[in-house]
């Protein structure tokens, strides 16, 4: 697949149903697979209602900003989201600390960030990383998404089998719009089926407190810099990865440079560190979102859009969210990679003589191994990495 060139035209393609619901299922997958640990890092700091509130306005307003700037400016699906790894990181580095010293935590990360992108640093370890390894770090991500869409048939069948059989059925007849079908049989199901808790949402916007940082040299040398390097290998490593596998060659710096400027603005809000993200930019990378790789930067756009929406109702959207049943949002972000993986597969088997480094990368990936805090994405890479270079080269 060919890159498109940045900023290939001055407008937007029409609008389109797959766009829009590949952003929304981004954003779905997004929050209901991990805000809990968002939750769970503001009440170490001691967070009121009223800063958790305002946590999830700068994370969402924060996301929105940086995946319509950046998507509309390089005409590039770029999906940006919170680090999850960082987050569960935060959870326990936070304990002790006060919010005002959370604040100033999150203002060296992203002060961090920033420097990575503005030096090129970033840019040039990227430049490093074969392609076939970025395809295989991706179908290792994605694998256990595709896998657990199946698993979740276990306990909700009438629910994941209805919506197979919809995405199956939809696949031959009218193949752009398999994802948005499937999701409206699901919610249609799940209503039937008594599945859908919609009784507890209160659509009240959410309003941002301002906490005046508090700097501290033990928080940054031992909350600081590890958040920094979870975010950069956990995050904007296979988020990058992502880009490339799927043939966007788009800069790599002004990505982490912009992502890390963000963190600085909203920060002090909340905005505890702004990433580009990997599983959820698969979505909008997908054929599903557009058969044409030049226009799916829409999707992001889209996605933007409902980052936006979250944000301005803070904690009231993750309510909307958690209305789903878990089986539900299981089944349709396995659904929506399963072109994603299958391609991704392909790229990274595809030459016999990076196919042993890429398998290393894959499987590894897939383990789910954590060392030191680190994520397996960032070992499967390395490891694979380390596989490519003692490869024996044909005399």
């Amino acid at each position: 697949m060919s890159a498109p060139p940045a900023r290939a035209s001055r407008f937007p393609p029409p609008l389109s149903l797959s766009h829009i619901v590949a952003g929304f299922v981004a954003v779905l997958v997004g929050y209901t697979s991990s805000v809990a640990i968002i939750f769970q890092a503001a009440q170490a700091a001691g967070a009121s209602p009223e800063q958790l509130s305002s946590w999830m306005w700068a994370l969402g307003i924060g996301m929105g900003v940086t995946c319509i700037g950046l998507s509309l400016y390089f005409r590039t699906p770029v999906l940006t989201a919170w680090s999850t790894p960082g987050a569960a990181l935060l959870v326990t580095g936070l304990d002790g600390l006060t919010m005002n010293q959370a604040i100033g935590v999150f203002l060296l990360t992203s002060t961090l960030l920033t420097l990575a992108g503005a030096t090129g640093s970033f840019q040039r370890l990227m430049a490093f990383v074969p392609r076939h390894l970025a395809a295989a770090m991706l179908a290792g991500i994605l694998v256990r998404f595709g896998m657990e869409a199946f698993g979740s048939m276990q306990t909700q069948p009438v629910l994941v089998v209805s919506m197979f059989a919809v995405w199956l059925v939809a696949r031959l007849v009218v193949p752009r719009y398999t994802v948005p079908l499937a999701l409206l049989a699901g919610i249609m199901v799940a209503g039937l089926l008594g599945l859908l808790h919609l009784d507890t949402l209160n659509w009240t916007p959410a309003r941002p407190v301002f906490m005046a940082p508090e700097f501290s040299w033990s928080a940054f040398v031992g909350v600081s810099i590890p958040l920094f390097v979870v975010s950069i290998t956990s995050q904007n490593v296979p988020g990058l990865a992502v880009l490339r596998a799927n043939g966007y060659d788009t800069p790599a710096s002004p990505l982490v440079g912009w992502t890390g400027f963000a963190g600085l603005v909203l920060g002090p809000f909340g905005g505890f560190s702004f990433n580009l993200a990997a599983i959820t930019a698969a979505i909008c990378m997908s054929r599903e979102a557009d058969p044409l790789p030049e226009r799916r930067y829409m999707a992001a756009v889209w996605a933007g859009f409902f980052y936006l929406l979250t944000g301005i109702f803070g904690a009231t959207v993750v309510s909307l969210f958690a209305a789903f049943p878990a089986e539900l949002v299981a089944a349709i972000a396995g659904l929506a990679l399963l072109g994603t993986i299958a391609t991704s597969l392909a790229g990274a088997l595809g030459e016999d003589h990076g196919r042993d480094a890429a398998i290393v990368t894959f499987l590894c990936t897939a383990s789910g191994l954590v060392l030191f805090g680190v994520g397996s994405a960032f070992w499967g890479l390395m490891l694979g990495m380390l596989v490519h270079l003692m490869r024996v080269r044909p005399t």
